[in-house]
């Protein structure tokens, strides 16, 4: 297989013309957003059965040649863990490379247990054993190694192999539809772009917080986003969780007060008029436009009772189809499920089909769980 860098428009076009013909693609990246608020791309790689290239868009001033590519929807892009990639993509371009085959996803369907990494997949379906030196790379850094290049390649030089692999086994387990709606959810838009009003959801320890707290909170969430967006810096750079929790409890009206709480820094204290003005402005949301934080309501004794037999159920279904039972449901989401809180992913797709109607059904009192020779069995009623 022909290895090619990719650092120039010319061999950016040449490489282009060559995947115009493909209909399999697979495909990685290299990023850094420890520092940043958006990933920032430092290589692309990509492979055919014929060629393996790192394009380089830190030389490359223009990639959309290559992002044609890319969004070519009959092209099938083959990735292991896709979702952080196609982020990166979606902030480039606000869509979504499809159609996609992911085959971490792929992999919990054919009893490789869940969120398997991609060393760990080559080695169990291919017996190769990938080297890790280079898993702290600074890929911002020019010129790359030798080794460093063969590392990011490996990424994508056994992804192909894999999916045929993956492909004929689940076709032989009837199993070829199930993902769809999986791949699906992945490549659409709305999972990636942020909804400004619910934000404050995202701060850790926001169920701590009521009433009009959580009406200042939701405007510090936003006003944080904007200045982290504006700066390119990530959120706990401009204002830390645990501090805006704070901010959002004791309601300052002054510059004093503010610079106060525990945790408030420079950064904050130059902004303290702005603080201030989001925390009136918090203050000031009716009560009927108050958010509401969805806590957690402890399970009844009953309630527990049904979430393990559930478990019982979800743990015999998983492994006659020989997947972990986690890639079906967590006990998180049955307590949901229980409480009736929100939609789980159980009951959604291929999982829904396996267990999930099933369960819906025990709930109802349609269907009831028995032992038969100490086995677990589900009986229609």
């Amino acid at each position: 297989m022909r290895e090619v860098f990719v650092d120039d428009p010319q061999l950016l076009q040449h490489l282009c013309e060559e995947l115009s013909t493909e209909p399999l693609l697979a495909l990685d990246t290299e990023f850094l957003r420890e520092k940043t608020y958006y990933a920032q791309l430092c290589l692309i790689q990509i492979a055919t059965p014929h060629v393996i290239a790192c394009i380089d868009p830190i030389q490359l001033q223009d990639i959309n040649p290559f992002l044609k590519i890319l969004y070519d929807p009959q092209k099938v892009k083959v990735m292991h863990s896709a979702r952080q990639d196609l982020e990166i993509f979606h902030d480039m371009t606000q869509q979504v490379p499809a159609p996609l085959f992911d085959t971490q996803i792929a992999a919990t369907l054919l009893g490789f247990g869940d969120q398997l990494g991609y060393a760990n997949l080559i080695e169990k379906m291919l017996g190769i054993k990938l080297a890790k030196t280079h898993t702290r790379t600074d890929w911002s850094r020019r010129p790359l190694g030798r080794g460093q290049m063969e590392y990011a390649m490996d990424d994508v030089r056994y992804l192909l192999q894999v999916y045929q692999m993956q492909t004929e086994a689940l076709e032989k387990l009837g199993r070829s539809d199930w993902l769809q709606k999986d791949f699906a959810a992945l490549t659409d838009p709305q999972l990636y772009r942020q909804t400004m009003e619910d934000l404050w959801q995202k701060v850790r320890g926001a169920n701590t917080l009521k009433g009009v707290q959580l009406a200042v909170l939701q405007r510090l969430a936003q006003w944080r986003e904007q200045q982290a967006v504006e700066k390119n810096r990530p959120r706990r750079w401009i204002v830390r969780d645990d501090v805006m929790l704070e901010i959002a409890r004791q309601l300052p009206q002054t510059t004093a007060a503010l610079t106060k709480i525990p945790g408030s820094d420079t950064f904050l204290q130059k902004n303290a008029d702005a603080v201030l003005a989001v925390v009136e402005q918090g203050k000031a949301v009716p009560q009927s436009q108050w958010p509401t934080s969805a806590r957690f309501t402890r399970l009844t004794s009953e309630q527990e009772a049904k979430v393990d037999l559930l478990m019982a159920v979800v743990r015999m279904r998983a492994a006659r189809a020989d997947v972990t039972p986690s890639v079906l449901a967590s006990r998180k989401e049955l307590e949901c499920l229980v409480q009736g809180n929100k939609p789980c992913a159980v009951m959604r797709g291929w999982r829904a089909e396996l267990v999930g109607n099933e369960l819906q059904a025990i709930l109802n009192g349609d269907r009831h769980v028995f032992l038969d020779s100490g086995e677990i069995k589900v009986q229609t009623e």
